[in-house]
């Protein structure tokens, strides 16, 4: 089965996908410097915590959305400043311990992503939302592994 017939049939098969890549490149983290990276052409900076942190905030926000819709009522707003904040939290060494946590935490929460899309049916992942995406349209815009992807590999040799 190719990758358009997988999603064609499992859309949140994707969301999993870009959870094993971000999981892929945060093992090679913990030798991280302690220097917040420059993100491509957007002018933000990114840290393994950010990275994690924004991955998670991105599934939360798109999963409550697709619960919203599929209750058939507006989704929340967006409140928070996303990539455009740093915390004091996103600045602290990146260990085996937040390796481990970011692990369950990630793949937990695209499982349930995945899991949630898997109980619905094709009609209701194409059915027109108005203004807002399809279901469909949701989890691919999900399966983007784009923060982990702003730090890349940064073991020490891997630039050599």
């Amino acid at each position: 089965m190719n990758v358009d017939e997988r999603t064609t049939s499992d859309p949140g098969w994707l969301v999993e996908v870009a959870t094993a890549r971000v999981l892929e490149l945060a093992q090679r983290w913990t030798t991280w410097d302690g220097t917040p990276l420059p993100a491509e052409s957007c002018g933000r900076i990114f840290t393994p915590h950010k990275a994690v942190r924004r991955y998670a905030d991105h599934l939360v926000d798109h999963l409550a959305q697709v619960e919203a819709l599929v209750a058939g009522v507006a989704p929340r707003p967006n409140g928070w400043g996303e990539g455009a904040v740093t915390t004091d939290a996103d600045l602290a060494r990146f260990t085996e311990v937040d390796l481990i946590e970011a692990t369950e935490r990630l793949t937990r929460l695209s499982r349930t992503f995945r899991l949630r899309l898997l109980g619905l049916d094709a009609i209701e992942w194409d059915r027109p939302r108005g203004t807002e995406w399809t279901l469909r349209e949701i989890a691919t815009h999900v399966a983007d592994p784009w923060y982990a992807e702003q730090l890349g590999d940064l073991t020490p040799w891997a630039g050599e």
